[in-house]
């Protein structure tokens, strides 16, 4: 599953809350590390679904964190130029092999 819905968000500094599948695990990344953009949990239940929302409660707690990843969210590079180049690189890639 994926779509432009946690893109959106992104661009609008809307910080997403997704489970790690598809395209959403490809778009965004855990911010527990302080590089992510969004917060991510990996089975598909209730609890693990729980615990990142609290995570991201605890982390809208914190202000000046919060605001860092709301602009780190915004400067997300989400664009067809982006993913051109990363094709690009691949067939290179595959290319030399």
């Amino acid at each position: 599953p994926c779509g432009l819905s946690q893109m959106i968000a992104l661009r609008y500094g809307t910080i997403p809350i997704v489970r790690e599948t598809g395209g959403l695990k490809d778009s965004i990344q855990d911010s527990g590390d302080g590089e992510g953009n969004g917060f991510t949990f990996h089975d598909y239940s209730s609890v693990d679904m729980d615990n990142a929302v609290r995570r991201a409660l605890q982390g809208y707690q914190d202000q000046e964190g919060w605001k860092i990843l709301v602009q780190r969210a915004m400067r997300c590079n989400m664009s067809w130029g982006k993913s051109a180049n990363e094709y690009i690189r691949l067939y290179r890639d595959l290319l030399k092999e």
